[in-house]
């Protein structure tokens, strides 16, 4: 186990020309040859699982929005990427979009979609750039049929990348998301949600679209669907584990003496992972290392925890989308829980006022704490808010907040009690690992993220 080139080449795919003279186009192909009902059933077969961060079996995905009811169907590529400490699917974009459009195309083909969107963020300049030349290269190749691919450039705010948020902004409405998951209110339904409210016809169209059941996949895991059709789902199932088939491209950053982005068979450890990336520098002892903001942290004895689905489950966290933040021995716990809390504060978008609220208190709690004006009141407020944050819910940002904070209380109780009685030592600063890009192995974090106001405005 260990490096791995599937949908990350060693050098860019210039051109379309390049990637049809290493194997690009066989998936597609493949896919028609094989039919919608038995691409399916080969994916299922290789147990392929979205890379977005759930882990989800793309070939249920596909067959329950295939035979949901609905009288259209999309196929959407979430490429707004906002986790935190991950930076994979960007580097994917850059080095080859080719493989990404034609996993849409597939999923086109098998879900019989009237039409294809690519949601980006409009920040993401290179990204845009060669995804929108791709594109038009293979719509000239005619490697996309009559399809119509829609290039959608999105908001900064991290709940674009939620999924029924990115149908919203494909919809041309703000990133707040909406009830009901897209396999059961899709794209430009006009069906009610919830009530009587029903979504008006999108231009040029007639009532009776219904639910119009949508297939949201991330960029990684579209990359890999034109491999394994081509290869077929044996030497899929030849790689990574019985769960977790195949390969997984991670992002390291933090307490390292690089970041990057690197792709590796999964049930390759964590500990390897690292170490490609210089972490912990020398002198230095892992602390902790988080998967995104989503996850309970792992520590330094869980570090050849297999990269894996059910593995990092087992250890009592989570994959999610292989986005490594590191910290080492000089990092204090609290201050890391306060500036990620807050950014899960500052994201919420409102709708759920428990969310809202709930995310406020943690993090004025946490704020006390950090900055050693906690007391017993503090923790029993950081107890109320987490036990009530994700109270209704309507997407998993207040169970990120729940499944995080309360893990770091869990595991670094000793600096919770440094700081409430005013003997913390340990000097690291955090920061949010933003990232907005990775040059020649340094990270560049997103210099407004710590200014950002809870309505999404800026401080000056």
């Amino acid at each position: 186990m260990g490096r791995f080139e599937i949908v990350l080449p060693e050098k860019p795919i210039a051109s379309l020309d390049d990637w049809l003279a290493v194997g690009g186009g066989q998936g597609l192909t493949r896919a028609k040859e094989l039919g919608p009902e038995a691409t399916i059933a080969e994916l299922e077969r290789a147990g392929l699982r979205g890379r977005g961060g759930a882990g989800f079996p793309i070939g249920t995905k596909w067959k329950t929005v295939r035979s949901a009811g609905g009288r259209h169907r999309y196929a959407v590529c979430n490429a707004a990427e906002g986790e935190p400490g991950t930076f994979k699917d960007r580097t994917i974009l850059r080095a080859n979009p080719y493989q990404v459009i034609e996993g849409l195309a597939i999923a086109a083909l098998t879900l019989e979609a009237v039409e294809v969107f690519i949601a980006l963020k409009a920040s993401f300049g290179p990204e845009r750039e060669r995804v929108t030349a791709a594109v038009t290269e293979m719509e000239r190749a005619g490697l996309v049929g009559d399809l119509s691919v829609g290039i959608v450039a999105g908001p900064e705010e991290y709940l674009f990348g939620e999924e029924k948020a990115l149908l919203e902004v494909i919809e041309g409405n703000d990133p707040l998301p909406r009830w009901l998951p897209p396999y059961v209110h899709g794209l430009f339904a006009t069906a009610p949600q919830l009530g009587w409210q029903a979504h008006e016809p999108e231009a040029g169209h007639t009532r009776g679209h219904e639910s119009n059941p949508t297939a949201v996949n991330n960029v990684e895991t579209l990359a890999n669907v034109p491999h394994v059709l081509a290869n077929g789902a044996d030497w899929y199932r030849s790689l990574g584990t019985p769960e977790t088939p195949g390969t997984v491209v991670c992002t390291v950053v933090g307490d390292a003496e690089r970041a990057g982005v690197v792709e590796v068979t999964c049930g390759t450890p964590l500990r390897d992972v690292l170490d490609m990336f210089g972490a912990p520098r020398p002198g230095r002892a892992v602390r902790a290392v988080l998967s995104g903001v989503t996850n309970a942290p792992l520590t330094a004895g869980q570090l050849d925890t297999p990269l894996a689905f059910e593995t990092f489950a087992a250890a009592g966290s989570g994959l999610g989308a292989a986005g490594f933040i590191v910290y080492d021995d000089t990092a204090c716990m609290v201050d890391v829980a306060s500036v990620l809390s807050r950014f899960l504060y500052v994201e919420s978008c409102g709708q759920c006022p428990p969310c809202k609220l709930g995310t406020g208190g943690i993090t004025n709690a946490l704020d006390d704490i950090a900055a050693g004006r906690g007391t017993d009141e503090s923790l029993e407020s950081l107890s109320h808010w987490l036990r009530v944050v994700a109270d209704g819910n309507r997407c998993f940002l207040p169970v990120e907040e729940q499944q995080l904070i309360g893990s770091i209380l869990r595991t670094f109780p000793d600096d919770f009690d440094a700081h409430l009685q005013g003997e913390c030592t340990r000097p690291h600063r955090a920061v949010v690992p933003k990232l907005l890009d990775i040059v020649d192995g340094a990270p560049v974090f997103d210099p407004r993220q710590m200014r950002k106001r809870p309505d999404w405005t800026y401080d000056p």
